[in-house]
């Protein structure tokens, strides 16, 4: 694989998992964390009836904006990602602390999800492009002694997590059942991205 020396390439995020997913995929580029009130764009796309899909891409590009607009070289390619849980029609929030983990998981265990995984690609203030991922995740139904262990573990680590929990460790012991791109579930559709990026002229192909 080579990557051209320009465009730069810019990811507007701060999480570790989509840095190490680019990372692995032998990409050079630099992170920047998005200034962007996530629950105010949540709130308002409910409020208007959008779907999940809707608001994934919302803000996605919301971050992509925001860190474009923060002084990048002409030409930069910025990478904007966001991840919605949706449950039974619900849609799921970031845990806070260890109980909110413990009540996320619980309300999830026995169950399928969807983690709405967005995808959003900006160049000098234009779309470039934009996909969706929709990942399907079962969770089994582990008993809460099993939980309480799990919490024991990784409850401080998932507080950031949508779902209450980390698939690239010892999250995966929840899970009965998934469908879709690993890379999806942790955050970023990369086999799209890749083939964009191929497109694009970023990665010769």
């Amino acid at each position: 694989m080579i990557q051209a020396e320009a465009p730069r390439l810019v990811l507007a995020s701060a999480s570790p998992a989509r840095r190490a997913l680019l990372s692995a995929a032998g990409l050079q580029f630099d992170a920047v964390a998005a200034d962007v009130d996530e629950a105010a764009v949540k709130r308002a796309m409910q409020a208007d009836g959008a779907s999940a899909d809707a608001a994934a891409l919302a803000l996605a590009a919301a971050k992509a904006q925001a860190v474009a607009l923060g002084g990048l070289p002409p030409g930069s390619v910025v990478i904007g990602a966001d991840q919605i849980l949706v449950c039974n029609g619900e849609w799921y929030d970031k845990p806070g602390d260890a109980d909110a983990v413990m009540e996320h998981l619980l309300r999830l265990r026995g169950h399928a999800h969807t983690l709405v995984t967005a995808v959003s690609c900006w160049q000098d203030g234009a779309l470039l492009w934009q996909e969706v991922s929709r990942p399907v995740l079962t969770m089994r139904a582990f008993s809460v002694a099993f939980l309480e262990a799990y919490l024991a573990m990784e409850a401080g680590a998932c507080c950031g997590c949508v779902g209450g929990y980390r698939f690239e460790g010892v999250g995966k012991h929840l899970f009965d059942r998934v469908e879709g791109e690993e890379a999806a579930i942790l955050g970023l559709p990369m086999l799209p991205l890749l083939g964009f990026l191929r497109h694009q002229g970023v990665i010769i192909g």
